[in-house]
């Protein structure tokens, strides 16, 4: 069984705690270690949960402020769209630049300089006097943003390895998931209260408290002879090295594919389930809600249950295949195949499309990180720009038949949840390993 991050700091003395979250004690006094050890662990999942949860977050707080910002700022909802494309194009490259810089500097100071400017952009948002300015206070969000979900996964592969860290993947996903769902919820009732303004004033706030977290509890967790001592030529070379890894780059196109599967889902189903089908925002709510709990349900059953029972490969072919059934249906169902099926067979086959990707999206992160002890930090920004730039590719495609129609939705995952399985064994080739 491969060493945990918690069990590492059982064994490394006070002055090189590998936790990254130091106890302080000493193996002369092993039950209190031990005891220490677990609510290390516990620190370590709040932190890296926290982290990984204030990019989505900024995004999805800020969605049902949307019409109140076109009427504020006096501008085309077009523009004010552009708010959260730039935040999130900000987040795709900032990975790529963060990543790099935690495998030269470490994971502490790169994080903590990127919360420190995601606050300053957050309070710069409060004050923007135009849309212009808007876009690109949240562009530099984005941009500062994104270390805590590179450096999350860069950490997580400093102190976990093997079933451990795919574990602690599952265990992170139950914190990450949540956020998208209660985000709106957040937002909405801030609005009750205050106008647009207000939501970047509580998510300054929070930049603010995580940031005094990461400083006081997050301690460094890449050892300083682990580090690269190379310039911006090193870390483009250890990166095109990465993409000359066939099985890792396997890992990461399917894990993106599989991203952009679920943010198709995402995208389409306001439209989906309230102008075609006919519910009512709160029947949406209920719907999404419930599609949330499935993902994160499975996630913690991959990482309890599954994970040391069979391999991480397995786990992952099973997921990717329920994925790739489960957008067939959806396809079958929305084309007219089985007549008008209604809103209920529809809503389960999105159920079960989003439960598995607790099996998928967990699995690909620890598959392909754990080929890269050497670059975890270049690596992760692979895996997190890889992603989100594969999902705002498919994001709009939902729409491109119009708003008659969900089947550009059931296409789009189709797609992508083959193109994941075909990568997964075209490049990964799991039957040539023993995961």
């Amino acid at each position: 069984m491969p060493e945990s991050g918690v069990s590492r700091a059982l064994h490394a003395p006070p002055s090189t705690d590998r936790t990254g979250l130091g106890t302080g004690t000493g193996p002369a006094t092993r039950p209190a270690v031990t005891d220490a050890a677990r609510r290390t662990g516990l620190l370590v999942t709040l932190v890296l949960g926290g982290l990984t949860a204030l990019p989505p977050l900024s995004m999805d707080m800020y969605l049902p402020a949307l019409p109140a910002v076109t009427d504020a700022l006096h501008a085309p909802a077009a523009t004010v769209q552009l708010t959260l494309t730039a935040c999130l194009g900000g987040m795709a490259l900032g990975q790529v630049v963060v990543g790099p810089m935690s495998d030269r500097w470490g994971r502490r100071r790169p994080l903590l300089l990127g919360m420190v400017v995601y606050v300053l952009a957050t309070a710069l948002c409060v004050l923007a006097p135009s849309t212009e300015l808007l876009i690109g206070f949240r562009l530099l969000q984005g941009l500062a943003g994104a270390a805590g979900i590179v450096i999350a996964r860069a950490v997580v592969r400093d102190l976990y390895d093997g079933v451990e860290m795919a574990r602690f993947f599952s265990t992170l996903m139950l914190i990450s998931g949540v956020a998208p769902v209660v985000a709106p919820l957040i937002g909405g009732q801030v609005l009750r209260f205050t106008d647009w303004r207000g939501i970047f004033a509580v998510l300054t706030v929070v930049g603010i408290l995580l940031t005094l977290v990461v400083w006081k509890w997050l301690h460094e967790t890449l050892e300083p002879e682990d580090r690269h001592t190379g310039g911006v030529g090193d870390a483009l070379r250890t990166m095109r090295g990465l993409l000359g890894d066939r099985v890792f780059t396997g890992y990461m196109i399917a894990g993106s594919l599989a991203f952009a599967a679920l943010f198709a889902y995402v995208s389409a189903s306001p439209f989906v389930v309230q102008e075609i089908y006919g519910a009512s925002p709160q029947t949406f709510g209920l719907l999404f809600g419930l599609n949330s709990i499935g993902l994160i349900t499975v996630g913690q059953i991959n990482g309890k249950v599954l994970v040391g029972r069979i391999s991480l490969d397995k786990a992952l072919g099973c997921g990717l295949g329920i994925i790739v059934l489960a957008a067939t249906a959806l396809l079958l169902m929305t084309s007219g195949v089985f007549g008008d099926v209604g809103l209920v067979p529809v809503a389960a086959g999105l159920f079960v499309l989003m439960s598995a990707m607790g099996l998928a999206m967990p699995n690909t992160n620890a598959q392909a990180l754990m080929r890269t002890k050497h670059a975890a930090g270049s690596a992760s920004a692979l895996l997190g720009t890889s992603s989100f730039l594969i999902g705002a590719v498919a994001s709009p495609l939902v729409g491109i038949a119009g708003e008659a129609t969900a089947v550009p939705m059931a296409v789009v995952q189709l797609v992508c949840s083959v193109g994941a399985m075909a990568c997964f064994l075209g490049l990964c080739r799991p039957w040539q390993r023993v995961s």
